[in-house]
């Protein structure tokens, strides 16, 4: 998987400078440089969309975690995933290690408990958005059609519509899976005998008591329909940033465009998976899809760079607020571990050890 993402790297700077250089970055600069500096607004906006998904976790968790709280983590998370060489799932490990800093327990088995239930949230939210993604892209393939007649779009159409349809049964087999019960349970049994009982990597691992948080999580219907819910909405009023993108670049698009364009552009960056952050292949998307809609080259390539912009914007400035966090949480947790050692005379590597502990949750 390693060696598909860094010849994805490549690839995608390859096809972005292409674009670059067969639609004239003198056009798309003239274009970003009519909108302005009030393209920015479309930053602080990219926070609404993550608010409505950090609302579905915040369910999932039987709100034992501020809103708040999730929300920053939900920038934290997607900003790994997209900016971080971190396979699609960094950004998941670090949410579960930072949501534990709210949802904690009183002792070891209390602590075990909060560790399998923050790990189940987190993994059920993942089926969720894979629900979400495939409903938004169908939504976007209806729209197309309803919206376009041109044969070469319908075509390619028909062939992002197979590929959802192809690759449905991965995720709904895996859910079956989890169902069934006892799939992290037979993991741990097998990395048990692959590393050893005593291994450092098994400290803390019950797979038993994961299997049964998934299964009593995945068999509240009406929770999953909740949290399905909050995070289309999330994926629609994300849509919002391409509609009002194009009317400050000067080509407004209906609605139902910007919903169109937006979810077939999710689609397409998820199917290029192995393309860090979808470079090249999102800015590809954004500028046939636009202009099946209408506009022109140099404004859906501006278009493409502007939502590139705003991603990166976003996500270095996610990024920085989790260094400056864990920094502080480190800070705080020596300072504490010293005033204990000084109050009870424990010996200094005890506050070492104290403090790695505190970081790894």
């Amino acid at each position: 998987m390693k060696w598909l993402k860094w010849l994805g790297l490549p690839v995608g700077i390859a096809i972005l400078i292409g674009l670059v250089v067969h639609d004239g970055a003198h056009d798309v600069m003239r274009v970003i440089g009519t909108a302005g500096p009030v393209l920015l607004w479309l930053v602080p906006f990219h926070a609404l969309p993550l608010l409505l998904d950090a609302y579905a976790w915040h369910l999932l968790l039987d709100k034992r975690a501020p809103l708040g709280f999730l929300w920053w983590i939900a920038t934290v998370r997607e900003a790994i995933n997209r900016l971080l060489p971190a396979a699609g799932v960094g950004g998941e490990i670090a949410g579960v290690r930072l949501a534990r800093w709210k949802v904690r327990g009183h002792d070891q088995d209390s602590e075990a408990r909060a560790a399998s239930e923050v790990t189940a949230s987190v993994i059920v939210e993942v089926f969720v958005t894979i629900a979400v993604q495939y409903a938004f892209s169908a939504l976007g393939v209806v729209l197309i059609v309803a919206a376009t007649g041109q044969s070469g779009s319908l075509r390619t159409i028909v062939t992002i519509a197979l590929a959802l349809l192809l690759t449905a049964p991965l995720p709904l087999l895996a859910v079956i899976l989890l169902r069934r019960g006892g799939v992290f349970h037979a993991i741990e049994r097998w990395a048990g005998r692959l590393l050893g009982a005593d291994h450092p990597v098994m400290q803390g691992i019950d797979g038993q008591r994961l299997d049964a948080d998934l299964d009593r999580l995945m068999s509240r219907t009406g929770l999953m329909f909740r949290a399905f819910f909050w995070q289309l909405g999330g994926y629609m009023l994300g849509a919002f940033e391409t509609w009002w993108a194009l009317a400050l670049l000067g080509h407004p698009v209906t609605v139902g465009d910007a919903l169109a364009i937006e979810a077939i552009t999710q689609a397409v960056r998820h199917a290029a998976f192995m393309v860090p952050a979808g470079l090249g292949v999102q800015e590809v998307a954004v500028v046939l899809l636009a202009q099946l809609f209408g506009v022109s080259q140099e404004v859906a390539f501006s278009l493409a760079l502007v939502k590139r912009m705003r991603e990166v914007v976003f996500g270095v400035l996610a990024l920085l607020s989790w260094q400056a966090a864990e920094i502080v949480r480190t800070r705080r947790s020596v300072r504490d571990a010293r005033h204990a050692d000084a109050a009870h005379g424990t010996p200094a590597h005890a506050t070492a050890r104290a403090v790695r502990h505190d970081r790894t949750l």
